[in-house]
């Protein structure tokens, strides 16, 4: 049975506060600065959405559709995350609390990502389309940076530990 559009923003408000909780406790618990500002960054956007979706479920139980998009965050990370994945690969051990939390904090994105890309392929309203669609892209941003991060600190034990066949 297809989900409605009121259970599925419900359904993306809840993941959004969840990964919001997720990586708050992450930034909270990481004695890596590099670590703790890419959590806080991370629950800081997961706010945004959470903000950006409560607006679109309230426009959508008054009005029965969706509202145009605007933009998505025109913070451009990039450097930002360069920057701190460098500093990351300095500062905590890949076995570690920090590189457990990547890991399982990008197993959430991808599950962002399948959700909204889903209702994004689904949508027969063009602003619903694109508001998932823009979610979809964001949360892949966020997985992109993840996954440098967690293949750089797998790289790093590698080097570390000798595992290298030659």
């Amino acid at each position: 049975m297809a989900k409605s559009a009121i259970d599925i923003l419900k359904e993306a408000i809840l993941l959004e506060r969840r990964g919001k909780a997720f990586y708050t406790t992450c930034a909270k618990q990481t004695q890596s600065e590099a670590a703790k500002k890419i959590f806080q960054m991370m629950a800081d956007e997961e706010d945004e959405h959470i903000q950006f979706l409560s607006k679109q479920f309230a426009h959508y139980q008054q009005h029965k559709e969706f509202k145009q998009s605007e933009a998505g965050s025109d913070v451009d990370d990039s450097t930002v995350m360069e920057i701190l994945s460098e500093k990351i690969r300095k500062e905590i051990s890949a076995a570690g609390f920090e590189a457990a939390a990547i890991s399982a904090a990008m197993d959430f994105e991808t599950r962002a990502i399948k959700i909204y890309s889903d209702r994004a392929e689904q949508a027969t309203d063009p602003n619903e389309k694109e508001m998932y669609q823009m979610l979809a892209d964001w949360e892949k941003g966020h997985h992109f940076w993840l996954h440098k991060i967690n293949e750089d600190l797998k790289e790093q034990i590698w080097y570390d530990n000798n595992f290298w066949p030659f």
